[in-house]
């Protein structure tokens, strides 16, 4: 008699069902499947919501009913939960009101100017040639300031530069006498100091300043020894790329690069043990976590910032998973080189600079799988639904599923490698000729991706970093039309929204996004890739080291990529790049020639019924 069943895989944080039906001598036919948010914790009996709705669907793209329904199969898998964090290494500090870094989007003139501050009611009694900087607070109207600063000019006095409050610098500099640097938008301008030597520079239109982003540049303008050089030249370090900057120097004024005490890592292994200090960075930890491998336990050093961050990760996995802290352990660890904008203490305008920071990615595997809870709350619901004879079964492990569901991708073979890119966990399955089957699961993917993407750009906006992540980015250069960022122009009939104009935007497939910052498109796109290559790339390799016959790639022969990463525009060609050198095959998965990345674990879940059925009839 044939069956109608239902493969369900519940993923972290999608759900995937295949319907199909299963003739007595176990040939298959698939006729139906569906994809749907995953709901509560993966494993636990919440998925119940995310489940049923599934198979409802699927079961509704089959042309069948629930009355139809035979049987129900579960992927046995043991809940994997990813905790991510991100610790700055070091910080520059500008105290007593240095300013440094200020770029706004329209300065006026160019040039460097040099001078001593000096406050914009007192220019009309300053008497002197020296050099002077004038400082304009909010408030004062473009052409009073012009006819004041060219009124001071007349007199004799050398006024070098200016530093405004308002938006107006290229409307006082069309109104002066001589070109002068002007710097303006500064927010907080009442914060900078008067009667202190400070430079002014702003570049031509499209290029960067050179003096004041030399540390050089700043010991000759403010007579510094090379003890002081050394000590502001993180100074120079911030404003290089930028179109102007201002710097003060007051008599207390000081900058200083000091490392925060990170803390250190220990490392607990199956035979050995390892300690490493953050502060060193990724490349040392991770070689630390090779060292140990496989790794049974991570810690972090008490009283530090990585001890209170693994403590959080912990605690905040013992609470999604209901065990207790002591038996949460971390198994796997990705740590990963990064830069965070961190705010310029003593800035008047809101100055940043990029900081060293690691990004850690730690994951959990509980003790014990949920699934027969959730087999028998998913069996009660659809009882209640009307299949009432329906038999709920956890028919098979995840890794060998997928495998299976894998080889119905058309041109693949054994040796093969699946590689599933989800969001909080790279997971790996080897099926070798012989029919053997090895899987890992290692921490990091599409998560710490959108952070990195967020961290580095400064966005503070993850649901924006996201879409960076996931879509191609472009430029309004008018109200009808976009350059792509491989360099081609894309017309529209209807003008875009005054929101997009002269921005980088996402483009999504019917819509496109404004990403509100000032970075080019250039550079986003830099950070994009540079992410997806440390997480992706690197997990991809690591994973295959990992599984490969004596730790050989080239005894590999397929990679198949799976999830909802495997859809990226350009995760599968920056993973397949790096597995080139060995002759490996790598490619998205097409699971049965029509379902694309999507659907293996279910697929896989209704062949190995399928072999049962037919095994049982050969006997």
């Amino acid at each position: 008699m044939t069956r109608t069943v239902v493969g369900v895989d519940i993923g972290n944080s999608t759900t995937e069902a295949s319907a199909a039906t299963i003739a007595p001598d176990g040939t298959v036919r698939f006729c139906g499947a569906a994809l749907t948010p995953t709901t509560g914790i993966k494993g636990t009996p919440k998925n119940v919501d995310g489940v049923a709705a599934a198979v409802a669907r699927a079961l509704d793209v089959a042309g069948l009913a629930f009355a139809d329904l035979d049987v129900v199969l579960l992927n046995e898998a043991t809940p994997v939960i990813s905790g991510l964090a991100m610790e700055t290494i070091t910080e520059t500090i500008i105290t007593e009101s240095t300013m440094i870094g200020h770029d706004p989007r329209t300065p006026g003139g160019r040039g460097l100017g040099v001078g001593v501050t000096v406050a914009f009611d007192d220019l009309a009694e300053i008497a002197m040639d020296a050099g002077t900087i004038v400082v304009v607070p909010k408030g004062v109207d473009f052409e009073v300031a012009a006819r004041a600063i060219n009124a001071a000019t007349q007199r004799g006095v050398r006024v070098t530069g200016a530093i405004l409050g308002n938006d107006d610098a290229v409307l006082v500099v069309n109104r002066l006498d001589a070109v002068i640097p002007v710097i303006d938008e500064v927010s907080r301008i009442d914060a900078v100091p008067l009667g202190m030597l400070a430079a002014v520079e702003v570049a031509g239109p499209g290029q960067s300043i050179r003096t004041l982003s030399n540390a050089y540049g700043l010991a000759t303008i403010f007579e510094l020894d090379a003890a002081a050089t050394r000590v502001v030249s993180p100074v120079a370090r911030a404003l290089t790329g930028n179109r102007s900057a201002v710097v003060v120097r007051t008599p207390a004024g000081d900058v200083a690069d000091r490392t925060i005490p990170a803390g250190a890592l220990e490392l607990t292994g199956e035979r050995k043990r390892a300690t490493v200090d953050v502060s060193r960075g990724a490349v040392e930890i991770m070689a630390a976590v090779e060292r140990v491998s496989p790794l049974a336990d991570v810690t972090g050093e008490a009283g530090t910032n990585t001890g209170g961050m693994i403590a959080n990760v912990r605690q905040s996995m013992a609470d999604l998973s209901n065990h207790a802290v002591a038996d949460v352990h971390i198994q796997d660890l990705l740590a990963v080189d990064t830069f965070v904008p961190q705010e310029v203490r003593g800035g008047v305008a809101g100055e940043v600079a990029l900081e060293n920071a690691v990004a850690l990615a730690a994951m959990v595997r509980t003790r014990e799988s949920g699934m027969r809870a959730v087999a028998d709350a998913v069996r009660q619901r659809l009882h209640a639904a009307g299949a009432c004879d329906v038999e709920v079964v956890v028919g098979g492990v995840e890794a060998e599923m997928a495998v299976l569901g894998a080889l119905t991708t058309p041109g693949t073979d054994k040796p093969l490698v699946v590689l599933d890119l989800g969001g909080g966990s790279t997971d790996a399955a080897l099926i070798e000729a012989a029919g053997d089957i090895d899987a890992v699961h290692l921490a990091g993917a599409g998560d710490l991706v959108t952070k990195l993407i967020d961290a580095e750009l400064g966005l503070d906006n993850l649901e924006l970093a996201e879409d960076i992540k996931r879509y191609p980015l472009g430029k309004a250069e008018s109200f009808f039309h976009v350059r792509l960022e491989n360099g081609t122009v894309q017309f529209f009939e209807k003008p875009l929204p005054a929101t997009a104009f002269a921005r980088v935007v996402t483009l999504a497939e019917h819509s496109m996004s404004p990403i509100p910052t000032r970075h080019s498109i250039d550079r986003i796109r830099v950070v994009r890739r540079a992410a997806k290559e440390r997480v992706f790339v690197v997990n991809a390799l690591r994973a295959l080291r990992t599984i490969a016959p004596g730790g050989d790639l080239r005894q590999i022969g397929f990679v198949v990529l799976l999830g909802g990463c495997a859809l990226d525009f350009e995760i599968p060609e920056l993973i397949a790049d790096a597995l080139a050198p060995y002759g490996i095959v790598c490619g998205t998965g097409n699971v049965r020639g029509s379902e694309g990345p999507r659907n293996a674990v279910a697929t896989g879940l209704v062949a190995s019924h399928a072999q049962l059925v037919g095994s049982a009839v050969g006997t």
